[in-house]
């Protein structure tokens, strides 16, 4: 079994402390520099590489897609002001009833 002492909210920690001391290496500080609607590219270039890596069957590039695509998903989640805390509070409040009941709640479109 996989070492998982590591979380997304260590990750959140790392994100944020690269947005601000993050010097001319860092690739955080970079994608950050370009702006919310480039890191959102990414992260929508990462989600489709994770559909392609899950449909190929190939776990470990399951593994790697996934990792970039909590990465991407973090810096913006960063990028816009949003605490990761709030969407595993959503999470929460999601799987406190089932799936169907959740999707039946939410407003027409």
């Amino acid at each position: 079994m996989a070492d998982t002492t590591f979380s997304l909210s260590d990750l959140e920690a790392i994100v944020a402390d690269r947005l601000v001391n993050g010097d001319a290496t860092s690739y955080t500080r970079k994608l950050a520099e370009k702006g919310v609607a480039k890191a959102a590219q990414k992260l929508g270039e990462e989600a489709v590489e994770t559909v392609i890596a899950a449909l190929t069957g190939d776990a470990d590039a399951l593994i790697y897609e996934s990792a970039d695509l909590l990465y991407h998903l973090v810096v913006v989640l960063a990028l816009k002001g949003v605490p990761l805390d709030e969407v595993l509070a959503e999470l929460k409040r999601r799987t406190a009833q089932s799936g169907l009941q959740e999707k039946a709640s939410r407003p027409a479109d």
